[in-house]
């Protein structure tokens, strides 16, 4: 994934560009650049981060009304600054930003070698950029329509911007599989892969389809197909507040969203539980009651943290609505041939709305007949929009790289979800109302947890220089062993792995020794004593043992070497408290190892391509 960021207007653009591309530095962070027309086209690009590609521009004079800027996250080429976009046209009269991957490129590359083109970088975005400047010199057309032309020859995903030096007050913008999200002010027009560069200048936005082109000049735009038929886009509005994207005082973004948890949790929820009855409401299934009723089987679809919710999401699904669920990775699902049937519910759970894998996932069941939801956050991205309903999470922007909020969000939605279908379908379950009722007072409980920040600081300390961690847990908190795992891997860059407490002995417990930490979500449940056992185990072979347990437990306190406690709570709603722990121990034990929590390494916010 990378970041576009695009300008046309009265105002000066490079500074609306720079400010953008920092807002979209989450989204890719090995390289960044601008191309802008002043006069004649300028571009300057540099690895690294945006602040390195101002550092690179310095005092230079940069005056413009019409301009794009990039942050990239390499797929094709190393990042340097060669490869780094913009990427310019042979004869300079074309630049291009991308995102995606144009996966015909080297055919297109031999092609156009043959005619005598030769490459400077080792991206295939090079190659569009090429070719748009072949067909716009032999076939005699505009800039648009060489775009146009170029694109129908294009096999693969991208969200574009292109500059034509011979038309210099025009942005030529396109996309397929990749997001767009044009910005409309007064007299101007700010287009970005997201709406976080936006929302400074206008709420008011039009998200491009597939397969659809914008063409943005100081006077209007216009909205074609790629099939060169004029459409009439939805403008529609940006509920985001300039705020959201701020640290508001947190060193990083990724703390900040951590504590924002019990609100986050809370808007995920508003509006959806009847206090009378603790019945539940979802009001994006308002037209899906009826096929709801009618589903033998829900697959859930998901990658990455997403997928840890999905697993929760199952033991969610079967305790409540009694109906058999399948979690499935979309990065597999989509490259099998999965049995859908027309009876089938499928869940599409990504937080971003624009994960490539789970896309197709969608794409391929909705073919297929079945009934196709989204759980998301990103209103208007592309998963929601290619869904027949579903239900946003409402938790806000969530601009760290490692998913914190997101995933505890994504679990309350799951719980309120299921216990919906188990009213829909009218299946009693004695746990039903205690859940719903519980889930209320889960906020408040985060709150209790995160006041104990200091002492998971304390026992970061202890860990930071470990080579290895193994996290453990059972039923309702296995999955959470699992994200525990995850978060560790992702910004501190220490080896973790997760596992079901009940597999120790199946090949984990050879890894036990006394360099070992071991994290058990240990949580009085109805495996409670199972746990205590596998505790036992592990200190028996000298492993240092940290424990996530519920309040007032001294059984596995005696055992462990370090406690982390969390307020009793419902066994189905264990997942969103003891997940909290185990998120600041890695954003402590990455700080400490001096990692950058909020753009670790090799990693981006949302994997839009392959």
């Amino acid at each position: 994934m990378c970041g576009i960021v695009g300008y046309i207007g009265h105002r000066e653009a490079y500074p609306i560009i720079i400010n953008g591309l920092k807002r979209l530095e989450y989204r890719g962070y090995d390289s960044a650049g601008i191309a802008v027309m002043n006069g004649e086209m300028q571009i300057y690009k540099k690895q690294g981060k945006v602040s390195d590609l101002e550092n690179y521009i310095g005092e230079k004079e940069i005056t413009c009304t019409i301009g794009m800027g990039h942050t990239r996250w390499a797929t094709h080429g190393e990042p340097n600054d060669t490869n780094a976009h913009p990427h310019w046209s042979a004869s300079g009269n074309f630049a291009i930003v991308h995102n995606g991957i144009i996966e015909n490129y080297s055919a297109l590359k031999g092609r156009l070698s043959s005619l005598g083109f030769t490459f400077k970088s080792g991206t295939d975005t090079e190659v569009l950029v090429q070719l748009i400047e072949y067909i716009y010199d032999h076939q005699n057309v505009s800039a648009e329509e060489a775009v146009r032309l170029a694109l129908r020859e294009v096999v693969g995903a991208y969200g574009i911007v292109v500059l034509c030096q011979d038309e210099p007050e025009k942005l030529i913008v396109a996309r397929k599989s990749s997001p767009i999200v044009l910005g409309i002010g007064e007299g101007e027009y700010i287009i970005a892969s997201d709406a976080t560069p936006i929302i400074a200048y206008t709420k008011d936005v039009i998200y491009l389809n597939d397969n659809e082109m914008a063409i943005l000049t100081k006077e209007g735009h216009t909205i074609k197909n790629i099939d060169n038929e004029v459409l009439n886009p939805f403008v529609t509005k940006v509920e985001m507040e300039l705020e959201e994207l701020e640290k508001g005082g947190y060193d990083y973004f990724m703390l900040k969203e951590i504590f924002e948890q019990p609100t986050s949790i809370h808007e995920s929820m508003r509006g959806r539980i009847n206090p009378k009855d603790n019945s539940v409401w979802l009001g994006g299934l308002v037209d899906m009651h009826e096929p709801l009723k009618k589903i033998n089987r829900v697959i859930m679809v998901a990658c990455g943290t997403s997928w840890h919710a999905g697993l929760v999401g199952e033991y969610l699904f079967e305790e409540f609505a009694r109906i058999p669920v399948e979690v499935e990775y979309a990065s597999e699902f989509r490259y099998r041939n999965p049995i859908i049937r027309e009876d089938d519910l499928v869940i599409a759970i990504s937080q971003s709305g624009e994960t490539a894998d789970t896309l197709a996932a969608v794409k391929i069941a909705k073919e297929k007949g079945a009934l196709v939801l989204g759980v998301v956050n990103a209103v208007g991205s592309s998963i929601a929009r290619e869904t027949h309903a579903g239900v946003y999470i409402h938790c806000g922007p969530e601009i760290g790289v490692a998913s914190t909020k997101a995933f505890t969000s994504q679990v309350t939605v799951l719980s309120l979800f299921a216990a919906f279908l188990a009213q829909l379908r009218g299946i009693p379950s004695r746990n039903l109302q205690p859940m719903v009722n519980e889930l209320l007072q889960i906020p408040e409980k985060v709150r209790k947890i995160l006041d104990q920040n200091d002492k998971i600081i304390e026992i970061s300390k202890q860990f930071k220089d470990a080579s290895n961690f193994l996290y453990l847990g059972r039923g309702y908190n296995f999955p959470v062993a699992l994200e525990g795992a995850l978060k560790l891997k992702e910004i501190s860059y220490i080896h973790a792995e997760g596992y079901p407490a009940a597999e120790m002995k199946h090949g984990p417990i050879a890894l036990i020794d006394e360099n070992m930490p071991v994290v058990f979500v240990a949580t009085k449940d109805e495996s409670y004593e199972k746990i205590v056992s596998n505790v036992d185990q592990v200190v028996s072979r000298k492993g240092r043992v940290i424990s996530v347990v519920t309040e007032g437990d001294t059984t596995i306190r005696d055992l462990s070497e370090f406690v982390i406690e969390i307020p009793s709570t419902h066994p189905a709603l264990l997942p969103i408290l003891t997940v909290i722990p185990l998120q600041l121990l890695s954003y402590h034990v990455a700080l400490m190892r001096g990692c950058n929590v909020d753009q670790p390494r090799n990693l981006a916010k949302s994997v839009t391509v392959e």
